[in-house]
């Protein structure tokens, strides 16, 4: 009788492991979000890449922390994440990328038919799979590969340059002319050349790679291609990389700015306005904007509970606007102590104010640093009322990886696409934890059904 209750005993054990396994596992990753963003990698291969938050990602986010916010791959899963502050060197875009890049043949020297035609494959998005140089005629099939196709379709930020890489060669002196396009059929010549130089003398080596594009027309400021011819077709030079510089890197951003209209909120002698701030911004900056000539001194507060009290986060301070003719003065915009991602704003006046002013509150996008985990493509997550990012050692890696590859060096850029729902509102109000209770009722269960086996068994030992 006794092996038989302690065998029911291991059972029952064996059957609460099962059910705690089971409630522990079902728990989703992809549902627990309101809202995702595809995103685009601005080049394939590399193992990190950075993604700069947009006011739309702010608008979804609910943590103070901004832990609702993850990356995920194909498979719904979360991948390394970090959030870095635009201040930080990391979160500033690259000074320049690696891009895609295909060799074609020269133009004859003697200016006849060039000999070869272009066939290749594209994505929906314009990023070149595949080129190839189809010879139409042998006597092109001779003639040196040193004329470049360059595939600048994923890149969004304004480029200045290209920068060529090469293997050593002897002696070189070759000028580039170049050509914009949007679909590889039509190409418009530019206002720029350049001259690629590596001469060496008495020890003392003349290197110039850079071509400056100066010239770009308005309607090619984002060209998707760019296509580098050189002035002769028999001067041999074999290219092994080519990057763009980015204007964005040679200074940071502007910062945004969200507009808040408020309502006025008097209390005896005391003039006050208060606004709702629909987002998680990094508000750094405010301004009042207030109708005509006017110079107020406000205090700004801020909570980020309707029931905490008011938190001074400015001033007091002058704001002034005096208009004249040909031009007019405004105060500048207040910059604040700390970042503050606070729901809710107040503004008090030392004077009665006839109007409700519109609060400004300034900010500077952060950007998430992501590993390539799993399978591609990639996504951004945000919004959640029940599920926290995991933590991850970004930042330590990062350090790491500048130390092995350089201060210079930074994750690739990837960007976002439109907003696509998730689980929408659903994951924005507070979930009833139902695994919960029902662990802890399987667990009460299981206690009960101990408790009656060891009973039985004490039951059954036969008198002393």
């Amino acid at each position: 009788m006794k092996g038989s209750c302690m065998k029911g005993v291991g059972k029952g054990l064996v059957f609460l492991a099962a059910m705690t396994a089971t409630l522990a596992a079902s728990a989703g990753t992809a549902t627990d979000y309101a809202t995702q963003w595809p995103l685009t990698l601005g080049r394939d291969g590399d193992g990190a890449y950075r993604v700069v938050l947009d006011e739309t990602v702010y608008r979804q986010l609910q943590d103070p922390q901004l832990r609702d916010l993850v990356v995920l791959n194909r498979e719904g899963a979360e991948v390394p994440a970090g959030l870095f502050a635009q201040q930080d060197a990391v979160a500033k875009p690259a000074q320049r990328i690696a891009v895609p890049w295909f060799a074609l043949p020269a133009a004859p020297a003697d200016g006849g038919a060039q000999g070869w035609e272009l066939v290749s494959q594209a994505d929906a998005d314009g990023r070149l799979r595949r080129v190839e140089a189809r010879i139409t005629d042998q006597a092109a099939a001779a003639l040196p590969r040193n004329a470049l196709l360059v595939d600048v379709s994923r890149v969004r930020e304004a480029i200045v340059a290209l920068e060529l890489q090469w293997q050593p060669v002897e002696a070189l002196d070759l000028g580039y002319r170049v050509e914009a396009s949007d679909d590889l059929e039509h190409w418009q010549a530019l206002a720029t050349r350049g001259r690629m130089i590596d001469l060496q003398r008495d020890g003392r080596r003349l290197l110039h790679r850079r071509i400056e594009l100066y010239g770009l027309l308005p309607q090619y400021q984002k060209a998707r291609y760019l296509r580098l011819t050189p002035d002769r077709s028999g001067q041999p030079i074999a290219i092994s990389g080519v990057s763009v510089e980015l204007a964005a890197a040679r200074a940071l951003p502007q910062p945004a700015w969200v507009e808040l209209a408020g309502k006025r909120m008097n209390r005896g002698n005391e003039v006050a306005f208060e606004f709702d701030l629909d987002g998680r911004f990094p508000v750094q900056l405010a301004d009042v904007a207030l109708a005509g000539n006017h110079a107020v001194e406000w205090r700004l507060e801020s909570r980020d509970d309707g029931d905490a009290p008011w938190r001074l986060r400015a001033g007091p301070w002058m704001a002034y606007r005096v208009d004249a003719v040909g031009g007019g003065s405004a105060s500048p915009a207040r910059e604040l102590d700390a970042i503050v991602r606070d729901r809710h704003w107040r503004l008090r006046a030392n004077a009665e104010v006839a109007d409700v002013p519109t609060l400004r509150l300034g900010y500077r996008p952060e950007a998430v640093v992501f590993l390539a985990q799993g399978p591609a493509p990639y996504a951004l997550a945000a919004g959640s009322a029940r599920a926290l990012r995991a933590a991850a050692p970004i930042p330590q890696l990062v350090a790491e990886l500048r130390r092995q590859r350089g201060a210079d060096w930074q994750p690739a850029p990837a960007y976002l696409g439109a907003a696509k729902p998730l689980a929408g509102e659903a994951a924005l109000e507070p979930a009833y934890d139902w695994k919960s209770w029902l662990l802890w009722a399987v667990l009460a269960l299981g206690a009960l059904v101990v408790a009656g086996f060891a009973f039985s068994l004490l039951r059954s030992k036969p008198a002393a």
